[in-house]
């Protein structure tokens, strides 16, 4: 007799199609049969030794998470209920260009220091890893979501090249290729970019297109944090297009906004460059979250040139005054390519947190609300929490606009991503209510999308642009990560007040077959395990 029947349960399939009422059987971590409408048919109902009673509840495929920054997150806490309480099956790490693998001693140092704002400086992980198969074999030792990875292009060029600002030569090129080849070998399904972030920004575009191609030979695509999201973002998103068509390689632009005051009403614009794009032959696809501020390090807004040569010499210049001058003014006049071609407006600038809790009366303020409770300037203030905190600040940017992101959800190649840092006193809400954040503001309350598009948005749409061929689809043979949610209650819990409050509305989650989420709470399962590239 099989395992589970869930009975009665709207299925809303990931498909796209109209819901319909169905009983569901689970066995040995697949769905085995999908009966519809098996009350009213006065068929031979299916039984299994344990039964569930959906009546009232939505069951639809497990939600995927195109955009996370939990790759520390799913080894320090087996918990891991910021996703998992959302619905969230499947996560993909290794984001903007930055992440834990392939390293060597060196750039894991570095790179610890560098990103310790998104993940925290990792002093509790045991790095037992260098390469990216062997990162994907530690999260299969059991983890409380599945979770997919993306070679890190800035990584990458940071293990052959340093954090120099100079273009490759053709050894560290052939170098860079075979670190990818080898990284799609071992499992990635892409790789990504953070084109404002360094070292990944010093690449230039022949170099990014020689990466693209290795992985484009090897069926995965290219996730890019590009050039700009404020000013010239419009040619930033017409570089990447161009980049991958020359490179033949699959485009999945990541959190793909129209932000600062530059771009406000200008989303039609960006979804007509895709639209002619599309129509032309590209293969592209993008992710967004549902919230109008952003969320980044503090040490990302400075210009390039301030970063070159790694943490340690950001924190060298910062602490010389004449060279603190010179990025002030690149920041505050000239307008950072860090901060995206714009003169920053600190009154925009809410610091989220801190590493040394020490410092955390500044969390929860802007910038420049502490500047004037300090009497000092906005800079100082800045400059003197990169120094004391050793570059680990993280912030919230309030630069967005609603109209944007409405217009670019309803898009045909949208999915959902929550570029989630769960790091922090008061980090952004989207870490825990992306997902239920669709459910209930935008498809409940506004209208902006059908229940079926949303759940087809988050579920079968990643899983095409992943190549997974057994998940995001509630179908016979497709693996059981499965979410069961109220459509009248679903919603965010988290609020920029409360970003941790967990979501209402999702009393059951299973990943693999079983309950990771069971009656609203969080079960001891760790069903998670790597999701490998097809190419493997």
């Amino acid at each position: 007799m099989e395992e589970l029947v869930i009975r009665d349960a709207d299925v809303v399939d990931g498909s796209g199609e109209p819901s319909y009422r169905a009983d569901v059987v689970v066995d040995r971590g697949r769905i085995v049969s999908v009966v519809k409408e098996a009350a009213d048919a006065g068929c031979q109902r299916p039984t299994a030794r344990r039964e569930l009673d959906a009546g009232g509840l939505v069951l639809a495929p497990g939600f995927i998470d195109m955009h996370a920054h939990s790759d520390l997150a799913l080894l320090r806490d087996p918990d891991h209920s910021a996703k998992a309480a959302q619905g969230v099956t499947l996560e993909v790490l290794g984001q903007d260009g930055l992440s834990y693998a392939p390293v060597d001693d060196r750039t894991l140092g570095e790179v610890r220091r560098a990103i310790a704002g998104w993940n925290g400086p990792g002093d509790d992980i045991d790095f037992d890893w260098r390469s990216v198969g062997e990162y994907l074999d530690r999260l299969d030792r059991g983890i409380a979501v599945n979770a997919a990875y993306l070679i890190p292009q800035g990584t990458v060029r940071a293990l052959v090249m340093g954090w120099e600002d100079r273009a490759a030569t053709p050894g560290e090129l052939d170098r860079m290729r075979r670190l990818v080849a080898e990284g799609m070998e071992q499992g990635a399904v892409g790789m990504s970019s953070g084109l404002t972030y360094t070292p990944g920004m010093y690449a230039q575009d022949s170099e990014l297109t020689e990466l693209c191609r290795v992985v484009a030979s090897y069926g995965g695509y290219y996730c890019p944090h590009h050039r700009s999201y404020g000013a010239g973002a419009l040619e930033a998103y017409e570089e990447m297009v161009a980049l991958t068509r020359e490179a033949g390689c699959p485009l999945h632009l990541a959190h793909a906004t129209m932000n600062f005051g530059v771009n406000k009403g200008r989303a039609p614009e960006l979804l007509a460059l895709l639209d002619e794009a599309l129509e032309a032959g590209a293969d592209i696809s993008l992710d967004t979250y549902p919230y109008t501020p952003g969320c980044t390090t503090l040490v990302a807004l400075l210009p390039s040139w301030a970063s070159e040569g790694g943490p340690e010499e950001v924190l060298r210049r910062l602490a010389d005054e004449g060279t603190a001058e010179r990025i002030r003014h690149h920041l505050e006049v000239t307008g950072s390519d860090g901060c995206h071609g714009v003169p920053v407006e600190w009154e925009t600038i809410e610091i989220s947190g801190t590493g040394d809790p020490a410092l955390g009366a500044y969390v929860g303020r802007t910038v420049l609300e502490s500047a004037r409770a300090r009497g000092e300037s906005p800079w100082a203030v800045a400059r003197g929490l990169l120094l004391k905190d050793r570059l680990a600040p993280t912030i919230l940017q309030h630069v967005g606009h609603e109209e944007n992101v409405r217009a670019i959800m309803r898009h045909r190649v949208h999915t959902g991503g929550s570029d989630g840092i769960l790091r922090g006193a008061k980090p952004h809400p989207r870490a825990y209510g992306t997902f239920p954040h669709y459910l209930g503001r935008y498809v409940r309350e506004l209208g902006v999308l059908s229940l079926e598009e949303c759940v087809a948005h988050l579920t079968s749409r990643p899983a095409a642009r992943l190549r997974l061929a057994d998940r995001g689809l509630v179908r016979e043979g497709y693996r059981a990560d499965l979410v069961l949610f109220d459509p009248a209650t679903v919603a965010a819990g988290s609020t920029f007040a409360r970003p941790r409050t967990p979501p209402t509305g999702i009393p059951h989650v299973l990943v693999d077959g079983r309950f990771v989420i069971e009656d609203g709470r969080r079960t001891d399962e760790l069903a998670g395990r790597a999701v490998r590239g097809t190419s493997r």
